[in-house]
């Protein structure tokens, strides 16, 4: 029997609980969060310890789950060491360095010209140079290979060869270069948002005050301006370089054609090898780099003393003018915005024309591959794209699946925000904030070569989930995690508790004081956050290019699919579907927010 003392404690704790959702919430979140996000990295390193059925190869006498090196040592310590993790390591390192220096460099110029400066057309310039953020990245590789492919490699020539009748080397055409071009060219786009919104904080009198002490322009851009951007600055160098660590789309369609394989293109080479202990050593790799990573940036900015730049004290930002150099750097910029967003798509809207691939003649294009019928003489007997059953069915998965990763990433971002901000100070508040962002660490490839290896088979209640269209829906609420549980935080963080507290003590409950508070007053982070998951979602391949089956199979993968069976027609056709469905809905989600008065809930 329960003795009086403990009947009184469970009904304090349940009174307590009662009044307290947030710690339900919080500690719901965290026990799921933990089994998403935790639980995948103990399954790989159990995998990566352990002999696989396919191990008896190579060890008959070995038992299956029984503890093993086999794996570290076939990585890290034997004849196919240097293809299988030395070469991928310097290349993906050499890569990620390369084009992180290009991309922030890039990106952070062009933040100080249309922040700092007097240039021409900064509005429409601003909101062009975004585009790239809201496109695949391999969408520069696609055009890139139109426009350098050579028939030696390509099989077919590009518009250089077919012009100017100049076949490219192969090192322009693929491997290292082009990727680390394209790359940049995408990327940028990182640096310039982080870095445009931190210099439009710098007030201009701190500058000033340096040139009345005597500093010339680049002293005081060196001594007071950077070090007051090393925050923005070193973030866009983490999320930038983490990102080209996991990413698999552009090293795979520039890299694989002459066996250049980053750790993103031999984990896939690995898990269709079978050799799943290999690539999830390997991803294991790739998360102790990021982590890594992570670390020394913050250890370099956690030991200068302060970055302030905004205090009570007068704020004001003066632009610099640019005299002669006005107009010449505005036609740069504008120059720079169309061959990063008008030529590329220009390109595979040209390359979805031709009838014949590698003949860009006038008098060879044609609709065929957008609105014609299947002709057996043509790409295989593949319809059209606007007519094909199976890729219109792999954009309603694509659609299907960024609808609903934006939906449930947009609730668990905002109950995760609630349970942190309302519970702050406490130890499940900061456990539930460190594990909500713990799967940005995860390189794309790495997180889809863990989840392989944890939903391959059952789970207790949880069915096998390998191949099904739930897991898709998964990996990418949960990859996206980390962003939408930021928009909550910063969107519960405006809310003042007083008012849920007037609501609770006039006796509404919890779930109509979120339907009728605290979702409208967050509204527009909320749409931010969801907006952010269906943008990704859409554009995704490197995180789920392991998981997908011929019946969940979305754009992305049919445009990888169509580019690996040389069809180029069909591939830029649909690349071109899917960045227009991509920036319609995103001015839509816009038009509708800005109508519905979000952005005025968010200054109210």
């Amino acid at each position: 029997m329960t003795s009086p003392g403990a009947a009184r404690r469970l009904r304090y704790h349940t009174v307590r609980l009662r009044n307290r959702p947030d710690l339900v919430i919080g500690y719901v979140c965290l026990v799921a969060l933990g089994f998403l996000v935790l639980g995948p990295l103990v399954e790989i390193v159990r995998d990566a310890l352990t002999l696989q059925p396919y191990d008896l190869a190579y060890h008959p006498d070995g038992v299956v789950g029984s503890f093993s090196l086999f794996h570290l040592e076939r990585v890290f310590a034997s004849p196919l060491s240097p293809a299988l993790f030395f070469r991928p390591l310097l290349n993906s390192l050499a890569v990620g360095f390369w084009v992180t220096a290009i991309g922030v460099s890039i990106g952070s110029l062009l933040a100080w010209l249309l922040v700092r400066t007097d240039i021409r057309c900064k509005g429409l310039l601003g909101a062009l140079i975004v585009i790239p953020y809201m496109m695949p990245s391999w969408v520069m590789a696609l055009a890139w290979i139109s426009l350098f492919k050579n028939d030696r490699i390509g099989g077919t020539q590009g518009f250089v060869a077919s012009f100017l009748g100049v076949q490219p080397p192969d090192w322009v055409s693929y491997g290292f270069f082009p990727i680390v071009v394209t790359l940049a060219l995408h990327y940028f786009a990182y640096a310039y948002l982080l870095m445009s919104g931190a210099l439009a904080t710098v007030d201009s009198e701190l500058e000033e005050a340096g040139a009345v002490c005597g500093m010339g322009r680049w002293k005081r851009l060196w001594r007071i301006t950077l070090p007051l951007l090393m925050p923005a600055l070193g973030s866009a160098i983490v999320l930038t370089f983490i990102r080209i660590l996991g990413t698999f789309g552009t090293p795979a369609l520039l890299g694989l054609p002459v066996r250049f394989f980053t750790f993103a293109t031999q984990i896939y080479a690995s898990i269709n090898a079978r050799n799943n202990g290999d690539a999830f050593v390997l991803a294991l790799v790739l998360i102790v780099i990021a982590i890594s990573f992570i670390w020394i940036n913050s250890r370099i900015i956690g030991i200068r003393k302060s970055f302030v730049t905004l205090t009570g004290k007068g704020f004001r930002r003066r632009e610099i003018r640019l005299g002669l150099w006005r107009l010449p750097l505005t036609a740069a910029v504008g120059l720079f915005v169309a061959s990063t967003v008008l030529v590329p798509l220009s390109i595979l809207l040209w390359e979805s024309l031709i009838l014949v691939a590698g003949d860009y003649s006038l008098d060879n294009l044609t609709t065929h591959f957008w609105i014609g019928q299947g002709n057996v003489r043509l790409a295989y007997g593949e319809a059209g794209v606007l007519l094909n059953n199976g890729i219109l069915t792999a954009l309603w998965n694509s659609l299907k699946l960024a609808t609903l990763a934006a939906l449930f990433n947009g609730v668990l971002g905002l109950l995760v925000g609630y349970a942190v901000v309302r519970g702050r100070g406490t130890r499940l508040s900061r456990g539930l904030e460190g594990i909500a962002f713990a799967p940005y660490i995860f390189p794309s490839i790495a997180l889809g070569a863990i989840y392989i290896g944890m939903f391959s088979a059952p789970i207790g209640p949880i069915p096998a989930l390998y191949g099904t269209f739930a897991i898709l829906v998964l990996i990418t609420v949960v990859k996206n995690l980390p962003f939408t549980s930021r928009t909550g935080i910063a969107a519960m963080l405006q809310i003042d508790t007083s008012m849920e507290e007037s609501a609770r003590v006039l006796g509404i409950g919890w779930f109509r004081r979120m339907a009728r508070i605290i979702m409208p007053l967050s509204m527009s982070g909320l749409v931010s956050g969801m907006l952010l998951t269906f943008i990704t979602a859409m554009r995704e391949l490197s995180l789920i290019v392991l998981l997908l089956s011929p019946a969940n199979m979305v754009l992305t993968g049919v445009i990888f699919y169509y580019q690996e069976q040389s069809m180029p027609q069909h591939s830029s056709a649909v690349t071109l579907l899917l960045v227009l469905i991509i920036i319609l809905v995103n001015v839509l989600v816009r038009l509708v927010s800005r109508g519905a008065g979000v952005s005025g809930l968010k200054n109210s």
